[in-house]
């Protein structure tokens, strides 16, 4: 992993969130680290006497942020807020909004409280594809303990509220955060923070080029060559645009044995699944008319499952896998269907690798469902 820190242009930056804003952009910079609004970053700032957070706000994209995509928030309602029981999520949303000293600012991230807690100046959260291919792996958490031992390691748990409430318990009596080198948060991603803001992005780079270095020497890929099957693309007919990708790696993907199996596991981090859904349309004979009736009972009964007051969002797929001839994403816009491909290539690539390492293994359907059907997810999407 490549660190972009360049002293020359972070010392035209003087105030705390001018550094953060710059150090947020590096983040975005690689893909490698977040995709398309995923991760988030703060800094503690004081404004007129009292602390502020100053949090990446929903709907920016680290890579383009500016000043103005922070929401500053009191850190003395989210203390407050991180000791409660119990917070629903549209009690969360409210009290982060009220407690904000620009009211024009975008909505805080949902990880505001988490970020509250780590009682460092500068934290940095990102989904970084070697981390979250190691701990989606079945052995992830010995892995990852292994890999990084002072580091507190978190089983997963629904981002939000519920995250940060069990953070916040585990750090309670006593816990030493200066021996503590960051976060690690299974099937999701890592935080790393400081005072400094170099140092923090430091520590990301330095993580992260860790986490490589063990793939690339237990879970190194060799992609076979494929020639891709003739398919008539005019049969998908799920959405206005598409994407089609017939990389050596798609087509890698899409020629393995039990191909069903293999690409039905689940998302590579739980915010994946509003753009993607849980899992792909699998085509592997000529029928595909009943193999989209087929996905699309086969969704309905996922959210009959597990369904609570929820409506049902639409059953087409987000995306194909074609036996032989590669993978296509769909989308209301070409936009929509090229984000998708971002994704699911990296996916693809986290997979093959967990499979090196013993199989790939994302959240639970249940947890999915939940991730999938959040109304703090659902509001990203219509936004």
């Amino acid at each position: 992993m490549k660190n972009l820190w360049d002293d020359k242009e972070a010392s035209q930056y003087k105030s705390d969130l001018d550094l953060r804003v710059y150090t947020s952009n590096l983040l975005g910079q690689s893909d490698e680290l977040v995709l398309h609004g995923g991760g988030n970053t703060s800094v503690k700032s004081m404004v007129d006497g009292e602390e502020i957070l100053y949090v990446k706000g929903s709907g920016w994209d680290l890579v383009s942020i500016k000043a103005e995509g922070f929401a500053p928030v009191k850190m003395s309602t989210l203390l407050d807020m991180a000791k409660l029981k119990e917070l629903s999520d549209s009690d969360m949303v409210a009290q982060q909004k009220a407690a904000m000293i620009d009211k024009s600012a975008p909505n805080p991230s949902v990880e505001a409280i988490l970020h509250a807690i780590i009682p460092f100046k500068v934290v940095d959260h990102t989904h970084a594809d070697a981390i979250v291919t190691i701990s989606n792996s079945k052995n992830g958490i010995q892995l990852i303990d292994e890999l990084f031992p002072n580091f507190l390691i978190i089983p997963y748990v629904m981002p939000g509220f519920i995250l940060a409430q069990k953070i916040y318990e585990m750090i309670q009596d006593g816990f030493d955060w200066d021996r503590c080198e960051g976060i690690i948060l299974h099937n999701h991603g890592i935080f790393t923070f400081d005072d400094d803001a170099k140092k923090s992005y430091d520590k990301m780079i330095d993580a992260v080029t860790k986490a490589e270095a063990f793939l690339e020497k237990n879970a190194a890929l060799s992609l076979k060559t494929v020639e891709p099957n003739a398919f008539d693309m005019s049969e998908l007919k799920i959405d206005k645009f598409m994407h089609i990708n017939q990389t050596p790696l798609a087509l890698h993907y899409a020629s393995q044995e039990n191909l069903r199996a293999k690409v039905t596991r689940g998302v590579l981090t739980p915010e994946h699944i509003i753009r993607t859904k849980r899992i792909p349309l699998v085509i592997e004979d000529d029928d595909v008319e009943n193999t989209l009736k087929h996905y699309r009972v086969g969704y309905e009964a996922y959210f009959n499952a597990y369904k609570k007051d929820e409506v049902m969002s639409d059953t087409r797929p987000k995306y194909a896998v074609i036996k032989n001839v590669g993978v296509v994403s769909f989308g209301k816009t070409q936009k929509e269907a090229d984000v998708i491909n971002d994704i699911v290539t990296h996916t693809m690539m986290a997979v093959l690798r967990a499979d090196k390492l013993g199989g790939y293994q994302s959240i639970s359907i249940p947890d999915s469902f939940a991730m999938e059907y959040w109304e703090l997810e659902q509001a990203k999407l219509k936004k």
